[in-house]
């Protein structure tokens, strides 16, 4: 199974393959989402450490009925051959309605086909009341016209 674009990338397909994670996770589907990685794919998530899509489907199942109403927007950062680096913001409110916007840092190192291989996360939460939200767009994909991070000044 492969998941273009390829490495090595270019900064038109490490872009490409930025919006494709962010819509990924946007769709907040596990099943889906885990196919992105390798079968034996290792993440460090802030403390926590995901081994293989079995463990990385849990995680996200566990992760969404947490936090729920989550939008995420991605911005490439660096590429290299097969590595890619972003920044991120996602935000998304708690069971008793508390809203959190979460920052972070992710350096990505794909396989030959495309397929992460390597996911090492450093995320941030700051908590927000619910009018100081930034992103509005239905659940789901992040329309083409909405701002990034760098155009809300994130």
């Amino acid at each position: 199974m492969t998941r273009p674009p390829l490495p090595p990338f270019n900064e038109e397909t490490a872009r490409i393959k930025v919006r494709g994670a962010e819509d990924g996770w946007n769709s907040r589907d596990p099943a889906k989402v885990s196919l992105a990685y390798s079968p034996d794919s290792r993440w460090r998530n802030r403390a926590e450490f995901v081994n293989g899509r079995a463990e990385i489907e849990a995680f996200l199942t566990q992760k969404w009925a947490r936090e729920q109403d989550y939008r995420l927007i991605k911005e490439l950062w660096a590429f290299a051959g097969n590595r890619i680096a972003v920044r991120f913001a996602y935000e998304c409110h708690d069971d008793a309605g508390n809203w959190f916007r979460s920052y972070g840092n992710e350096n990505w190192e794909f396989d030959d086909e495309g397929l992460m291989r390597l996911r090492l996360a450093s995320i941030n939460d700051l908590a927000i009341a619910e009018e100081d939200r930034l992103f509005h767009w239905p659940l789901g994909r992040r329309p083409d016209d909405h701002p990034g991070l760098s155009e809300l000044g994130l």
